[in-house]
């Protein structure tokens, strides 16, 4: 069975304010890639996130700018509490 490691949107959002010093790259041409591959569960949550966003704050974000904060707050997390921090703890228990 492969190994998740998911991000609610409370999580990402509670992490990205309380680190001020990383964000993610916004809406600019990005030059490089990666692929993730996620599960149908995960898309599905992805996908209601950012229509929550929409519907609620009225931002129109899509799916990779979602993503590329949620990374950026986990790292930001990662940074400041290094062995405390949510990134550890989750893939620990995983």
């Amino acid at each position: 069975m492969p190994r998740r490691v998911a991000l609610g949107l409370a999580a990402a959002s509670k992490l990205a304010t309380e680190q001020p010093g990383r964000h993610g790259s916004g809406r600019i041409r990005h030059e490089e890639k990666i692929t993730v591959y996620v599960s149908a569960e995960e898309l599905l949550a992805l996908e209601q996130a950012r229509l929550t966003l929409r519907a609620q704050y009225g931002m129109a974000v899509d799916r990779g700018r979602i993503v590329r904060e949620a990374i950026a707050a986990m790292l930001a997390d990662l940074e400041a509490s290094a062995d405390d921090s949510e990134l550890v703890r989750r893939l620990s228990t995983s």
